[in-house]
């Protein structure tokens, strides 16, 4: 509550008022100031408080409105073994925000400026493509957060995420134990991808559900490359966009951290962005007060862009969205025991893969999403729907509708999904609404209304419209908007009722005339009873179609169902130039060089295409079938002809795939699992015979002294690893010394070093200039996100690797 004659500090009550200014890098003013590489900066709360306040004073004096405190990496990880809690750390960090603030601004009474809690990645990717748990992720920034609220902060920044998994633990930590307005923005590489593969929309759709205040853009880039990326942001979302871009990309001179972005050039791309829509502007590394007074003095009378509001439908994978408008959304049906004794047995039997191999299906005959359901009563729907769930998303990346009416299960899945996901479903049932509509405004989610409630399924078209109109309004008292609901009107069969199929389609025009929402049917329901459904599900399904119908739950591999779709959309003139007809119907395609459908991923080796299946197995990422038809095929085929003939080809086609852009990162990894299941087999029987596969080189990697962001090289050593290379992992925050002594012991043949941030880079430089004064002349690779082939060459790094598989084909070519 504001009190009449104080300042009222929550900043959201600020948004849109005018432009708000955030400070800009820490780690630029703290190296200035004699911070060495590696040091752990946030100690200086404790160890030299006044250098740090002096930082935020500076900030202050050139404009910022909104301080960030220097707890970016405050977390129990990073001060392991420091000998000071997240919690002390983060309690003077506050603390000399605020100080700062009440020195600067207290000379002027009525300026207002803002005590931001910082909040940044763990550094480790989470499972399944890393080693950490969700829940463990989630305690870490909550301790963080609650930390930071004790202590005063008047808001959290949650920044530098480039995980959208990792991101929304964080974002639920903080919006679960605190009560702090939450900004949260995210760093994109120039392809416009997080490192886990999220493109913008994804992000969008993500942040938007789960309810942060404001998001935005930082670090990775500079303003001129960020702009596009901060557009297509400004396009999508209806929440207020935060931008603290890089001083443009870092170069090396004489053993220290330059950008290439002069103050006067960030504060012209800044004025820029603001006309775009920007309302919240800073800077991150390389950034110092001169940029913030000048972004200041070019933008600060700029009067902020009305936010339109957008009216989209939109649920999202971790990689993607999906938006209503673009297209006839398909939602595959066929991970669902209704009906399927062979799913009903892979259910009882635990067996992933087949289940998998209907998702991979689905996929390829054309789903945008798929409709899970693993509702048997002998099993625990809780646990299955949350492992089947992660299994497909390791693997798939198409957005799920979770499908279930256990709401113990649909919040469990809800929670731990990656994205934003399609809830299946409420009703208007009272109990429904209540139980469902909090999941989906605290998780987010476009969730599915189906038009029956107490009184059944009404007979009339009308009767089904008021529930329908019931359920929008209630969704509305939560808070939910109706772009997040989809209407189910229900099919009935038309064999017990004729007039079934004209009662739901007049329901279906009825609700988008009057409720302006989307729709979706379970269209095969229509048929049930009939002989030969699918003459009468296609067609039913081109009505619906024509009346509106916005997505439909339907089996992608029925042709007919498929068919009716491309017809419909070309002659209904949302093919443009029968584009998409003419391509599934005209062009004959070339079986040699298409995909390897799923079921053959899992077929046994006795089908005659052994290394064709294990090579289908490798690249979905299917470690259990990987194995098993490796045992197959090992009975009769040498087991190094297997290697070359199919591991290391398929591991190369996945690699290309994801420099191109077509894989990302956790199909890769996937990839790379499978094929480290099908290599174990491998050499299980080589053992057994005496033999080795041997080794085709000894690579030393490790994240340089004061880093701990290990997600890099941990990827890097799965793949080097899975092309025959012998991996000596040294882990993070390796000192020079350490990294010296270990190729020597190991007589490397390649060293690999990584860094995450811009404060640790010299220890790279260091390191490098430690192994060529031991004398020991093994190549060096350097990678990481702050890195240019420009910055390696002048540290003296033999190769830069900007990717994982990048590191391959460099050591690939060192390595003889």
């Amino acid at each position: 509550m504001h009190i009449e004659g104080e300042l009222d500090l929550n900043i959201l009550n600020e948004l849109g008022k005018k432009m708000l200014f955030f400070d800009g890098g820490m780690g630029t003013m703290l190296q200035a100031k004699g911070s060495i590489p590696g040091e752990i900066t946030e100690l200086w709360n404790i160890t030299r408080p006044e250098d740090v306040l002096d930082v935020h004073c500076r900030y202050l004096e050139a404009g910022a409105d909104v301080i960030t405190a220097n707890t970016f990496g405050a977390s129990s990880i990073k001060l392991e073994g420091s000998g000071y809690s997240p919690g002390a750390v983060i309690s003077a960090g506050i603390g000399l925000a605020k100080e700062a603030i009440n020195r600067v601004c207290g000379r002027d009474g009525n300026r207002k400026a803002y005590a931001a809690m910082d909040i940044s990645s763990t550094g480790k990717l989470l499972k399944p493509l890393g080693t950490m748990d969700f829940d463990e992720a989630y305690d870490l920034f909550r301790e963080m957060a609650v930390a930071g609220e004790k202590a005063g902060a008047d808001l959290v920044i949650i920044e530098t995420m480039a995980d959208t998994y990792e991101l929304k633990a964080a974002v639920l930590a903080v919006k679960e134990n605190t009560s702090l307005p939450l900004f949260a923005t995210v760093t994109f590489d120039e392809r416009g991808k997080l490192l886990t593969g999220a493109d913008v929309g994804a992000v969008v759709t993500l942040l938007e559900g789960l309810g942060v205040d404001v998001m935005g853009i930082n670090c990775g880039l500079g303003p001129v490359q960020m702009r596009p990326l901060v557009q297509r942001m400004l396009e999508l979302t209806s929440l207020p966009v935060l931008v603290n871009p890089n001083a443009g990309l870092p170069r090396q001179e004489k053993g220290k951290t330059f950008y290439d972005i002069t103050a006067e050039q960030f504060a012209e791309q800044m004025e820029l962005m603001a006309g775009d829509g920007v309302w919240l502007m800073g800077g991150c590394c390389g950034t110092t007060p001169e940029y913030i007074r000048l972004i200041k003095e070019r933008c600060g009378d700029i009067v902020p862009k009305p936010i339109e509001r957008k009216h989209f439908t939109r649920i999202s994978s971790y990689s993607h969205s999906l938006d209503f408008a673009e297209s006839h959304v398909i939602i595959g049906e066929r991970i669902n025991p209704t009906g399927k004794s062979r799913f009903k047995q892979a259910l009882r039997d635990g067996d992933i893969d087949y289940i998998l191999s209907e998702g991979f299906a689905q996929e390829e005959a054309g789903a945008h999403a798929l409709d899970v359901n693993v509702g048997l009563p002998e099993i625990d729907e809780k646990e299955t729907i949350l492992k089947v769930m992660k299994e497909l998303q390791s693997v798939i990346d198409l957005p799920l509708q979770i499908d279930s009416a256990n709401t113990e299960a649909m919040e469990k899945a809800l929670r731990y999904y990656n994205g934003k996901a399609m809830v299946n479903s409420v009703n208007g049932k009272q109990e429904s609404m209540a139980a469902i509509f909090p999941m989906v405004k605290k998780y987010g989610g476009v969730v599915v209304g189906l038009t029956l409630d107490e009184s059944g399924i009404p007979a009339t078209a009308e009767g089904r419209l008021e529930i329908a109109r019931k359920i929008v309004e209630t969704a509305e008292s939560y808070g939910i908007s109706r772009d997040d609901i989809v209407i189910d009107v229900l099919c009935m069969a038309v064999s017990a009722d004729s007039g079934s199929a004209m009662v739901t389609l007049k329901a279906l025009e009825f609700v988008k005339q009057e409720l302006g929402v989307k729709t979706s049917l379970g269209v095969s329901n229509i048929s049930f009873g009939l002989p030969q459904r699918e003459k009468i599900n296609s067609t039913f399904y081109a009505m619906a179609l024509q009346k509106g119908l916005d997505c439909a739950i339907i089996n992608p591999k029925s042709d007919a169902m498929m068919t009716s779709y491309y017809a419909y959309r070309a002659l209904s003139g949302k093919d443009e130039n029968c584009g998409e007809y003419i391509e599934k119907f005209a062009v004959s395609k070339d079986t040699d060089s298409a995909p390897v459908s799923a079921q053959a991923a899992t077929s046994g080796a006795a089908s005659g295409k052994d290394t064709v299946s294990l090579e289908a197995a490798v690249e979905r990422g299917m470690k259990e079938a990987a194995a098993s038809v490796c045992r197959e095929l090992i009975r009769i085929k040498e087991p190094m002809a297997i290697i070359n003939e199919t591991l290391i080809p398929v591991l190369d086609k996945v690699g290309k795939g994801f420099e191109q852009g077509k894989v990302f990162l956790p199909q890769l990894l996937m990839s790379a699992d499978a094929a480290k299941a099908a290599f174990a087999v491998i050499k299980d029987e080589l053992a057994a015979s005496g033999q080795g596969a041997g080794d085709k080189g000894t690579i030393v990697i490790a994240t340089v002294k004061g880093d701990v962001h290990d997600i890099g090289k941990n990827i890097v050593k799965v793949l080097l690893e899975n092309y025959g290379y012998k991996v000596i992992d040294l882990g993070k925050d390796i000192s020079p010394e350490e990294i010296v002594e270990a190729a020597r012991r190991e007589k490397a043949d390649l060293v690999g070093l990584s860094a995450l941030m811009t404060t640790t880079v010299g220890a790279m430089e260091e390191t490098i200039v430690q192994l060529r004064k031991a004398g020991l002349s093994c190549p060096v690779m350097v990678g990481g996100a702050v890195l240019t082939e420009t910055y390696a060459d002048m540290i003296n790094a033999d190769g830069y690797v900007r990717d994982a598989m990048a590191s391959v084909y460099f050591a690939q070519k060192v390595i003889k």
